[in-house]
């Protein structure tokens, strides 16, 4: 992983888990989480990639699975 992609992915980690997303029983939109544009732009990225810790269990909801 390059650094820009650890940076991106730690900022996304961090917001979700400040609001708690970290089950599919606490997933949240992630407009809930307060990701900026930026961070939106790389949420399908984390979210559908080989490193996925950020998961999509239906719809548009998110959560970090750690």
């Amino acid at each position: 992983m390059f650094g820009i992609e650890f940076k991106m992915r730690r900022r996304i980690i961090g917001k979700f888990e400040e609001v708690g997303a970290i089950s599919k029983k606490t997933a949240v939109q992630f407009t809930a989480a307060n990701l900026d544009l930026q961070e939106q732009f790389w949420l399908p990225y984390f979210g559908g990639s080989f490193i996925a810790s950020i998961t999509k269990p239906a719809g548009q909801l998110y959560y970090f699975k750690g």
